[in-house]
């Protein structure tokens, strides 16, 4: 099924990496979760379009993979996952061909590893796209650039206008681009389908093993509730147990096969710790970090409602953390750089940790009220202090918050940036 390139196209902070790899690679790869915006971003640098999950298009891919991949290119093969023969086959095009920017393959999913019988070293360039940052959303100015900040630049102030009640609701919308303009009502029902089609047939197709949708719900609850924190599969299992009955009971085994569903079909998406070089006694914590691709979908998965999350600000301040995870991980993207945590047996932590290749690193400490800068503050100095002498210096030191007044930097050297001012 041809599918026209759309018009009216929103610039995604991927675009450039989308770009430069067409000119790179044969194929350029981009996974993320469903809704995030794939396919579009696909279709705008796509010059002819092919969807396989549409039945009849998966079917010619499952006898002809070739002949999908008639085209001109750049092709888009959307959901590239549905119909796998296609990978080996657009790897012998590209061979044939001899040409870079042959085709563009999109996915929601992970699929079997024996699908893709040629890793595609040298002729697929790979890119993961999560939903849209405040910045795309075009809810922050960007006046603040992560990428200046990695470059050891200055801050220059800039006014901030995000209020508690106004971050509350973009925590709960999240980062669609299918509800981009659309009234709060329908925006708010959107993470709640997503997580019913996830519990009801995506986690199952996932790996092919068949889930009951309420032991599903349970996890994604304990999950939920455990957003931004440490918790261990123990953990999330005695709190997905205690909400359930006997007969929905799920195993520490089963749990475990969830969590790795739910992170394959990009529902899930765990901050990992941090590992860098240094001669310190100190023990690193290895167990990731909670997160939801979207705190949305954390949102959606406790049942709560706007006015619920705003009620409780504890709740609000690790689902604001998530937040402001995913905008680094897009901001982090955009320079070349990941996004990890610190957490080690001295009990000194950071929630976000960003770095490149060339070992630039920053610390962020994140608090939805500015009235709390202080404390983050200190901690961030100890955390260089800590370090100093075993590695660089850390390139910048960041607090992130929801209501802090303007962006600026403290007499101490620390920035105090509110989200709503930050961008790649």
């Amino acid at each position: 099924m041809e599918t026209p390139v759309p018009g009216g196209y929103r610039p995604r902070v991927i675009d450039a990496w989308v770009q430069r790899y067409l000119r790179g690679f044969g194929c350029v790869v981009i996974d993320g979760a469903k809704w995030c915006g794939k396919t579009w971003t696909g279709l705008h640098h796509a010059a002819s379009a092919i969807h396989l999950d549409d039945e009849d298009s998966r079917k010619r891919a499952e006898v002809a993979p070739r002949d999908v991949l008639e085209g001109a290119r750049p092709r888009l093969v959307d959901e590239w996952q549905d119909a796998p023969q296609v990978w080996n086959a657009a790897r012998r095009l590209i061979d044939d061909a001899g040409e870079k920017g042959q085709f563009i393959f999109t996915g929601s999913a992970v699929p079997p590893f024996d699908a893709m019988r040629h890793s595609g070293a040298g002729r697929f360039a790979r890119l993961h796209m999560r939903p849209m940052s405040l910045y795309e959303m075009g809810k922050s100015t960007g006046a603040v650039s992560l990428a200046h900040l990695l470059a050891g630049g200055p801050l220059e102030p800039a006014a901030a206008h995000l209020t508690y009640r106004q971050a509350v609701r973009l925590i709960c919308r999240g980062g669609w681009p299918g509800s981009l303009g659309e009234p709060e009502e329908s925006a708010l029902d959107l993470p709640g389908q997503y997580l019913r089609a996830v519990a009801e047939s995506d986690i199952s197709r996932a790996d092919g093993v068949r889930r009951n949708p309420r032991k599903v719900d349970h996890v994604l609850r304990s999950l939920a509730r455990n957003t931004a924190t440490l918790a261990s599969v123990t953990t999330i299992h005695a709190d997905a147990s205690a909400q359930s009955g006997p007969i929905d009971t799920v195993s520490p085994d089963a749990v475990r096969a969830y969590l790795t569903a739910l992170d394959r079909i990009f529902v899930t998406e765990d901050l990992p710790s941090w590992r860098h070089e240094i001669r310190s006694k100190s023990q690193l914590y290895a167990a990731p970090k909670r997160h939801f691709v979207d705190p949305s979908l954390a949102v959606a998965a406790l049942g709560a409602s706007p006015a619920m999350v705003e009620a409780d600000p504890n709740t609000a301040g690790f689902l604001f953390e998530s937040l402001c995870v995913r905008d680094l991980r897009v901001y982090a993207q955009a320079a070349g750089g990941e996004v990890f945590h610190y957490h080690d047996n001295a009990g000194l932590e950071a929630d976000a940790i960003v770095t490149t290749r060339d070992g630039t690193w920053g610390a962020v400490e994140v608090k939805m009220s500015g009235s709390r800068a202080d404390e983050a503050a200190r901690n961030l100095l100890r955390l260089k202090s800590k370090l100093a002498g075993q590695i660089p210096d850390p390139a910048f030191l960041l607090i992130l918050t929801a209501t802090g007044g303007a962006a600026h930097t403290r007499d101490d050297g620390v920035h105090l940036v509110p989200l709503d001012c930050l961008g790649p």
